[in-house]
């Protein structure tokens, strides 16, 4: 079964089913970047007929613009994609839905210290488990990949359940400089949600101090899945926690069309930073962009 991003990639991906694909001159083994270099008319719906498509403005232009296809055996229009059969019609490449991705397996991460001694992290313990807290900018944890959620499973071959803060503190202290090999798994207590901006560039929902407050009806957000009471951890995989609203606004004004948001509850945010100053998050905490 394919996935698909957005409840609107699913809906768009339905109505060009149903276009025959049996016209298409592009040879079923070459996969196209360009789909305009597809030269049939009938690859795509006219998608003009459908006007204000679910708050969205589309045209078979913009379609054909974010549409990788891959021809198959079946007739089915399958974007190219590094993740499997998922099928991106509105979405298109959004490099967002890449950079926010949480990924279910596990990763080894090699650091090393910085000139103070230092890897750059906080630690939270958390139902038996060890959590990142913090992220320095710029330190050798931030470097490595490590995010605000990601769970320590272990430390230099030493399994980390049942652990203190203090314990796995003095775990970091104790590693030797050169070398501090982690076992993590991304961020289990978060989600995504991929959204579409309308014509007026909103995707329908409200947010206070970084927590999401109401929904707009029938908005992209609402459509999508957006719960209230949750945290805004990440917009398009960057970090925003610590940032002041009129910072958010700015990145959720900057981002592209199709919108990745990381969201946690409020229950696990809370215990999350708990004892963690806002002036300490704001200055501290990596909001650098991530690398895809």
């Amino acid at each position: 079964m394919s996935l698909y991003p957005s409840l609107e990639d699913l809906k768009v991906d339905k109505v060009m089913r149903v276009k025959p694909l049996s016209s298409c001159l592009c040879p079923p083994h070459i996969i196209r970047s360009d789909p305009s270099l597809c030269v049939s008319s009938d690859l795509y719906p006219n998608l003009e007929e459908l006007g204000d498509y679910m708050g969205l403005s589309l045209n078979s232009e913009e379609v054909q613009r974010n549409l990788a296809l891959v021809p198959v055996s079946d007739n089915v229009a399958v974007p190219f994609s590094p993740y499997g059969a998922m099928v991106r019609p509105v979405t298109g490449a959004d490099v967002g839905i890449r950079r926010a991705e949480i990924k279910p397996g596990l990763r080894e991460v090699i650091l090393c210290k910085d000139q103070d001694g230092k890897v750059g992290l906080r630690l939270r313990a958390i139902d038996n488990g060890i959590f990142i807290q913090l992220v320095q900018s710029n330190s050798p944890a931030s470097l490595a990949g490590l995010r605000f959620g990601d769970q320590v499973l272990q430390i230099n071959g030493q399994n980390v359940a049942g652990w203190s803060v203090d314990k796995a503190h003095k775990a970091l202290k104790a590693a030797a400089e050169t070398r501090i090999e982690m076992v993590v798994r991304d961020r289990p207590f978060q989600r995504t949600v991929t959204m579409h901006k309308d014509s007026s560039g909103h995707v329908g929902f409200i947010y206070k101090n970084g927590k999401i407050t109401s929904l707009v009806k029938d908005g992209s957000a609402a459509r999508n899945g957006l719960l209230t009471e949750h945290y805004i951890c990440e917009i398009n995989g960057q970090n925003i926690i610590g940032l002041k609203d009129s910072q958010i606004k700015d990145i959720l004004s900057t981002s592209p069309s199709a919108m990745t948001i990381t969201i946690m509850p409020k229950f696990i945010y809370d215990h999350m930073i708990k004892r963690m100053s806002t002036g300490l998050l704001r200055s501290a905490m990596d909001h650098s962009v991530p690398e895809v």
